[in-house]
């Protein structure tokens, strides 16, 4: 896929004597007003206006008429757009829209389609309207830390070129959006800080995508068995309520994963033994610990603060030769392995809050006799596999829901920490992670930007 510059005006052809329309066009023609008019009955979208303002437009192929009907809608289902961002969308020249990309067409080099659109960090209130699936041609679509609402429409299963989808930090319901699992050539995706809900659907983690982002929503009733069939190399499920088991099948990661971050998300028993088969690990947050981290001779974080680890800090984890970020603090640990008194050099690590002797900043006699520091046995864990972690406390039962980041167009793709809009909520942003493909950086500057995505892939 090369892009074609937004820059550069191309000449206006000639005019010519009207033409009878081919029967493509016909058959497109009859195919957009059948996807668009049970959407627009059902909202606030004029199509009657639109498809007559597109039927006085000269467009150069019948794509990018579609992309002005898809994005016409768009803005009609747009609240407020506090910076702007579709203030120029007018006219049939969609190609010089505010965030949207063209690129010549993955099936004919000759024309040019909308293949990617880029919205990110806008504040634009709205929602998504079934019209989008009218952008037939689209690869990239970004609208990360908005306050878009509603679920995603079913419409989206007619993108069969999205490579990366970005909904997060918004405000998006419903249960997972399983629409998407139906994209086959989806690669990287990010759902984190909305409030989606239910289960994690198992077809998920049977699709070929390199990222996966699902913290920080309301997501439940575990991990699916079939989570090692992932190829992913960043997956982050933090901040949910999935409760049960981490499933053996973790291990047939050990070839991709190279980031994996579950923190708060009220699991339960031994982490299975397999854990130590992902040996390309850099960045590990669990919360809870297993001997077979020492197997990790990749790892360079890692956190398992607040749970209720007893016993000792194993030497072989502090050992690791390659780890520089260390916390075990608010545990129940009672000794440290020798390495771990030594771990230094540069290295950071945290121990606070447990029931080491002679070591400063520890819990009182009282909690370290509590029911809380006594050691679980991990024979006894459903879950199997006899990893060395304790079941969670059980005064926890939710996970922490923290405020949504606020947005600020020009900040950087991670969920901003700037002030909101008013009425806005705010949230962390997430841990800084290494993405792959990463997303579009700059503020959107209509006609003079490509993003990202179209500088590294070509197609």
């Amino acid at each position: 896929m090369t892009l074609n510059s937004t820059t550069r005006a191309r000449p206006t052809p000639p005019p010519t004597r009207w033409r009878r329309p081919s029967i493509v066009f016909l058959i497109l023609t009859l195919l957009t007003y059948q996807i668009s008019i049970t959407s627009a009955q059902e909202s606030n979208i004029n199509l009657d206006d639109i498809q007559t303002d597109a039927n006085k437009f000269n467009f150069e192929n019948p794509n990018l008429r579609q992309a002005y009907i898809a994005l016409q809608a768009w803005k009609q289902a747009i609240f407020s757009d506090p910076f702007n961002f579709t203030a120029n969308w007018t006219g049939p020249d969609v190609c010089s829209y505010g965030g949207v990309f063209c690129a010549a067409s993955t099936s004919n080099s000759s024309i040019r389609v909308v293949a990617g659109i880029d919205l990110n960090h806008a504040d634009i209130a709205g929602y998504l309207p079934d019209e989008l699936g009218l952008l037939t041609d689209l690869a990239l679509l970004h609208i990360n830390s908005n306050r878009f609402c509603g679920v995603v429409p079913e419409s989206f299963k007619r993108l069969k070129l999205l490579f990366e989808l970005d909904l997060s930090n918004n405000r998006f319901v419903g249960g997972f959006p399983k629409v998407v699992i139906s994209l086959p050539s989806l690669k990287f995706l990010d759902l984190r800080f909305n409030d989606f809900e239910g289960g994690v659907p198992t077809k998920i983690f049977d699709k070929k995508l390199d990222a996966l982002f699902l913290n920080d929503n309301r997501f439940r009733f575990g991990i699916p068995e079939n989570l090692g069939n992932s190829p992913v190399s960043v997956l982050v499920m933090a901040n949910n309520n999935l409760g049960g088991c981490i499933p053996g099948s973790i291990g047939k990661m050990g070839k991709t994963l190279n980031e994996l971050i579950l923190m708060n998300d009220n699991l339960t028993g031994c982490l299975p033994p397999q854990i130590g088969m992902l040996k390309k690990l850099t960045v590990f947050d669990v919360r809870p610990l297993a001997a077979e981290i020492s197997r990790m001779r990749s790892l360079e974080q890692l956190n398992v603060a607040h749970n209720r680890f007893t016993g000792e800090v194993p030497g072989g984890v502090c050992g690791l030769p390659r780890l520089q970020n260390f916390t075990y603090s608010y545990n129940y640990f009672t000794t440290e392995a020798a390495q771990c008194r030594r771990f230094g050099g540069g290295k950071v690590y945290d121990g606070k809050e447990n029931c080491i002797p002679n070591k400063r900043d520890q819990r009182s006699a009282k909690e370290c006799s509590s029911d809380d520091a006594k050691a679980f046995d991990c024979r006894k864990s459903k879950c199997g596999g006899g990893g060395f972690s304790p079941v969670p406390s059980r005064s926890r039962t939710k996970p922490i829901r923290k405020p949504r980041p606020s947005v600020k167009p020009s900040s950087p793709p991670p969920p901003p920490k700037s002030k909101s809009s008013p009425g806005g909520r705010s949230r962390p942003p997430p841990p800084p992670l290494l993405l792959p493909p990463p997303p579009p950086t700059n503020k959107v500057s209509p006609g003079t930007r490509e993003p990202e995505f179209f500088r590294n892939v070509a197609a």
